[in-house]
């Protein structure tokens, strides 16, 4: 039996920010509270953007009281501003949730959907797909931002959950070796 908790996902953006809210129940079952799509697309200044992503996120703190926010870290593309802007839209989340005493986790894209899909490099349709069947919901298809956030928050619900967590499952022999010198002939 473990403790009641509740996880807020981010899909972090400046433009659209995903967010999914997941109860864990006490015997350790995931349920579906909430989910949603902050359009920021006809706000034209930045920090005017960031200060609203804060305030929606204490809104959501307030309202569902998470333990853990699990947001999607920025990622690299063609363009280094947009990681800049991630970045911005992400810390304005994570303070937020800090504030209000949630926990923070950070999860890449791929590990993201690798967890839900099997496959890193998995459509948001797939994603949507997944989400849906996990949590027994139906989802809009116009809330694809949402369903990352829903996959990110399954992410770290896993990850808690994982016998493995906090072992190493990859790496070299080296590193293998010297964590398990018992199972070396």
């Amino acid at each position: 039996m473990t403790k009641a908790h509740t996880i807020l996902g981010i899909d972090p953006g400046t433009n659209l920010l995903g967010f999914g809210i997941v109860r864990v129940d006490e015997a350790g079952k995931p349920g579906y509270l909430d989910m949603g799509v902050l359009d920021l697309r006809r706000v034209e200044d930045i920090y005017d953007k960031l200060r609203i992503i804060h305030e929606k996120v204490c809104a959501l703190c307030e309202l569902y009281h998470p333990t853990d926010l699990a947001i999607e870290s920025p990622f690299y593309g063609r363009n280094a501003q947009v990681i800049f802007k991630l970045g911005r839209a992400q810390g304005a989340a994570m303070t937020a949730a800090l504030l209000h005493g949630a926990r923070v986790f950070e999860y890449a894209p791929r590990k993201a959907k690798q967890a839900i899909c099997g496959n890193g490099a998995a459509s948001k349709e797939q994603v949507a797909l997944m989400v849906e069947r996990t949590l027994g919901i139906d989802i809009d298809p116009s809330h694809l931002d949402a369903t990352d956030a829903l996959a990110i928050a399954m992410c770290h619900y896993y990850s808690l959950n994982n016998p493995l967590a906090g072992k190493s499952t990859g790496g070299s022999w080296e590193k293998f070796i010297a964590a398990n010198p018992d199972r070396v002939k």
